[in-house]
């Protein structure tokens, strides 16, 4: 269970740090390997799923074909742009320039574990979407019982 907001410095040769507190986890947890991908509900963020999970998605969203444009977005997004990675020695992972561009990620950045995966923003982004306060209206029927 990853959790915890950190904020990152992304390095000159576009690598990013895995916080020390996460590294064991993802290491017996992970196998040591994250596949890095698109969030498809928020631009502006990128994914780190573990790799076993990752799999099983992948391989649902395979099995659905190409006739429907949204299955064919979201391969996009999560099958034909993921790039595996595993941390080096100093617990360092690649993120591709393509990637942080789309994303929007520059130097500063924030890594959230949020339960099953890690989201990665940009440090503007992130900010800008932490100042949003949810109303009554924000929130569906299956989330009014949460003691908040």
């Amino acid at each position: 269970m990853f959790q915890g907001e950190t904020a990152i410095t992304i390095d000159d040769k576009g690598r990013l740090a895995i916080p020390t507190a996460y590294r064991e986890l993802v290491a017996r947890d992970c196998g040591n390997r994250l596949v890095l991908v698109y969030n498809v509900y928020d631009a502006g963020c990128l994914w780190l799923l573990q790799h076993a999970q990752w799999e099983a998605l992948r391989d649902q969203l395979n099995a659905r074909g190409m006739q429907s444009a949204q299955v064919r977005a979201l391969r996009r997004k999560l099958v034909a742009s993921a790039v595996v990675v595993e941390p080096d020695g100093n617990g360092r992972i690649p993120l591709p320039a393509s990637m942080r561009a789309n994303a929007g990620i520059d130097r500063k950045a924030v890594l959230l574990g949020i339960g099953d995966r890690f989201e990665l923003w940009g440090e503007q982004e992130y900010q800008m979407h932490m100042r949003q306060t949810l109303g009554d209206a924000d929130l569906d029927d299956a989330l009014r019982d949460l003691p908040l």
